[in-house]
């Protein structure tokens, strides 16, 4: 079995939560070097990974010959230059999301990873999330009938600023709608492809002084069917996170995936029963049965992000192809410019690429 040498650019959440735990609990991958110029976080990679080298820069893993996998999980703003940097070295890249900030540098990033023939791919992980898949199977079961409308939110309680939060400043990548609704976007386009319009509108509501967006709520129009994306960081009491109409029925389900609190609290997903949901939050539909309401519950698949991985290291090792591609994760990019457009001008725009 092939071994790919990986290293991974910064140690903040990213790092930490999604990328390393995952990288060294698949035997295709050794986690040779992270990159963090934070003494802190250098500290903590140390005792966490005590068989990886910690370095302070990342050209010390992008110039690396004995790295054949870079995972970029540096803030937004870095996104295009190191992984541009990585894919010049003639490296694999597994850049965080959101992919780029402009779809310009999508494109740009995307020619050179064909040009270099490398393997370039991004970490949409909520592809792989227990509600995600449900809903596919859900789909896929034709019980709903013919779906007219799907509402998904992705929503968050907190009235505090951080102050030292880069997601918090006025940056290229900033705010809610570049973090939050990338996923949802991302997930969206999973399911049903490209819209012909989109409307948007972004707006501010906590106090002290934020300069982005910390609401979002972005309508994606398909022929037919409405899909309303939705985020916010004042939701203290969630409603559903899912709720799809169809003509025979309606799909509600409650509770985000439980993956990423279960690394938070150092879990790994080798463990028994991963990603598996309390039945406290499976979803249930309610249908119209020959003019009598009957409602089932509809068990959750488990969440996969450790599926992510798995795809990148075949697709490097074995040539397959891969499930999160850069020509997708562009279209979320190309959307979220669209977004700005009209929630700038208050008005719905056409999908173009």
């Amino acid at each position: 079995m092939k071994t790919i040498n990986t290293g991974l650019i910064g140690f903040g959440n990213s790092g930490q939560t999604f990328f390393a735990p995952f990288i060294e609990t698949n035997q295709g991958f050794n986690l040779k070097k992270i990159s963090t110029s934070d003494p802190e976080k250098a500290a903590k990679a140390k005792a966490t990974y005590p068989g990886t080298e910690v370095v302070s820069h990342a050209d010390d893993i992008i110039n690396d010959p004995g790295i054949e996998l870079v995972l970029v999980g540096s803030p937004n703003t870095s996104h295009f230059d190191l992984t541009k940097q990585a894919l010049l070295a003639n490296k694999h890249v597994l850049v965080e999301k959101p992919f780029t900030i402009t779809s310009a540098e999508a494109d740009e990033l995307i020619a050179l990873a064909k040009k270099q023939h490398r393997v370039l791919s991004v970490h949409h992980n909520r592809r792989f999330d227990s509600g995600h898949n449900t809903v596919k199977k859900v789909l896929a079961s034709g019980a709903l009938g013919t779906l007219a409308e799907m509402e998904v939110h992705y929503d968050r309680y907190r009235l505090g600023l951080r102050p030292a939060a880069w997601r918090e400043k006025p940056l290229p990548g900033s705010g809610i709608f570049y973090d939050l609704g990338a996923h949802l976007i991302d997930a969206t386009l999973d399911l049903f492809g490209k819209p012909k319009e989109l409307t948007c509108m972004l707006t501010t509501q906590r106090p002290g002084g934020l300069e982005v967006e910390d609401n979002f709520e972005l309508i994606l129009w398909y022929p037919g069917l409405k899909v309303t994306l939705k985020g916010g960081m004042l939701v203290k009491e969630a409603g559903p996170v899912y709720t799809l109409y169809g003509y025979n029925g309606t799909f509600i389900k409650y509770g985000m995936d439980v993956q990423e609190e279960a690394l938070k609290a150092g879990h790994k997903p080798t463990e028994p029963n991963w990603g598996v949901e309390p039945k406290e939050i499976w979803g249930h539909v309610t249908l119209d049965d020959n003019g009598k309401t009957i409602t089932q519950t509809i068990p959750s698949e488990p969440g996969r992000y450790q599926d992510l991985f798995q795809n990148v290291y075949e697709a490097i090792a074995e040539g397959k192809e891969l499930i999160i591609k850069p020509e997708q994760a562009r279209t979320t990019i190309r959307i979220i410019e669209l977004a700005f457009q009209s929630s700038k001008g208050k008005r719905t725009v056409a999908y173009t690429d």
